[in-house]
């Protein structure tokens, strides 16, 4: 075959298929509606078929097994919108913490949350499931604590995930143990006493 420029002529490259993205969509939305309402257990491909109309054939092809549906749905329902780190400290740790505040005030994310936590106290697939959404979830605020060890504002010694528990792990306790929500006074709170505790004197403008 003939080829201009490296790339073969004829050859036409085309994006998904809508009518796959739909059925992939209706059947993520049925799991997350199975999985809110009635929890890990209820949601098999038999339901998600009845309730989205996308065949079981489709499901299977998409998600060979049920915990792997499971973990995109608990993929989407944490989806949050980031702002992209700006090398300040300070305002990149407020902007992520509002965007996991954003989440945990989702009241489909909160739901969603809390059916893996109890799941996961007792069975091990849903402990990685639960564990690799945590992973994937702070991967921005993990690149800014590091970013910051780098730039001398953090010191190298701190850990990163017990910078990370920090951070997150009193709006976590504070939602799902007491209910509480938090305004934007509370995150810079947060993050200003974190920073008060673990920046490096040049940072607090302290000697």
């Amino acid at each position: 075959m003939a080829k201009t420029d490296g790339a073969a002529v004829g050859v036409t490259h085309r994006g998904p298929d809508p009518r796959a993205e739909r059925s992939r969509a209706a059947a993520l939305t049925a799991a997350q509606q199975l999985l809110i309402e009635d929890g890990w257990a209820a949601v098999t491909h038999v339901a998600v078929a009845a309730r989205s109309g996308v065949g079981r054939t489709t499901l299977y092809r998409h998600w060979p097994e049920s915990a792997m549906l499971i973990r995109d749905v608990l993929a989407r329902s944490f989806e949050v919108e980031h702002c992209a780190p700006t090398g300040d400290l300070r305002a990149d740790l407020i902007s992520e913490l509002q965007a996991f505040r954003s989440m945990l005030l989702d009241s489909v994310a909160e739901r969603a949350l809390r059916v893996m936590i109890e799941r996961a106290a007792a069975d091990r697939a849903s402990a990685i499931i639960l564990e690799d959404c945590h992973r994937k979830g702070t991967e921005l605020i993990r690149e800014i604590v590091e970013a910051a060890k780098v730039r001398g504002e953090l010191s190298p010694d701190l850990p990163t995930d017990a910078a990370i528990d920090k951070l997150a792990g009193p709006m976590l306790f504070k939602r799902l143990f007491f209910n509480g929500t938090f305004d934007d006074g509370y995150v810079t709170d947060l993050a200003d006493r974190f920073l008060a505790t673990y920046a490096l004197p040049q940072v607090r403008g302290t000697d």
